[in-house]
């Protein structure tokens, strides 16, 4: 999954070497912070939220079929 996110987001930004994901791996949830050039945050999060409301989505069907949780934060 952190492969599927990391090739979605570097194909969304206009800087890709800056893209980095941080992985925190709890018991049934794992949360993934993405982080990128700031003047790509906005093709990351897209608008009004579309474009990671739709990794978010994608995410949360992989890992309900594994029987876990999962949130996608944008940080700064």
């Amino acid at each position: 999954m952190k492969d599927l996110i990391e090739n979605l987001a570097r194909a969304l930004v206009d800087h890709p070497d800056d893209v980095s994901l941080t992985e925190i791996d709890g018991e049934k949830t794992v949360i993934y912070e993405l982080r990128c050039n700031k003047e790509d945050i906005g093709k990351l999060i897209g608008r009004n939220g579309k474009t990671v409301g739709a990794m978010r989505t994608l995410l949360s069907t992989l890992a309900a079929k594994k029987g876990r949780r999962v949130m996608l934060e944008v940080v700064e």
